[in-house]
């Protein structure tokens, strides 16, 4: 065990992160072309991709720990502490990791909301058109007791 260990898991972690980013992007087209129909797939690429990444990480985490330990740093300590502490060409390796994995974090975070502010805009519309063309849409009044609402004009947008 040792630096070279550590080094593998690291692009194997790039890796998962990457082909996560890649699923991440998949998904947003597929909202954004309304083929929704392949939602529930993407869906299932990304969990699939989050358990390897969860696995790759735990690997990661021990491959550390020994070399933090070799290194005289307490377990758990983070990548920013081995790459002070490696010798070259390591500490530069572990730093290029670093910000590439910091990197990819922040592409993921970005994608990732940009994702859910286009799922809730969606089920938001869907939610609207449903209590639109309902009969009966049920509220509630001052005493929490559901009642069905006055009945309203609707207009319908046939064009769409």
């Amino acid at each position: 065990m040792g630096f070279a260990e550590v080094s593998t898991m690291l692009w194997r972690e790039r890796d998962a992160l990457e082909q996560l980013l890649y699923k991440l992007v998949t998904e947003q087209l597929i909202v954004s072309s309304g083929r929704t129909r392949w939602l529930a797939q993407a869906n299932e690429e990304i969990e699939a991709v989050l358990q390897q990444l969860r696995g790759t990480e735990v690997l990661r985490a021990a491959e550390s720990d020994v070399l933090a330990e070799q290194l005289g740093l307490p377990l758990g300590a983070s990548l920013a502490e081995l790459s002070e502490v490696a010798d070259e060409p390591w500490g530069t390796l572990y730093q290029e990791h670093r910000r590439a994995l910091l990197s990819l974090m922040t592409e993921i975070q970005q994608v990732t909301a940009e994702n859910r502010r286009m799922l809730a805009a969606g089920a938001k519309a869907v939610r609207e058109t449903l209590l639109s063309v309902s009969e009966t849409v049920r509220t509630y009044d001052a005493s929490g007791t559901a009642q069905a609402a006055t009945d309203r004009p609707r207009l319908m947008d046939e064009q769409a």
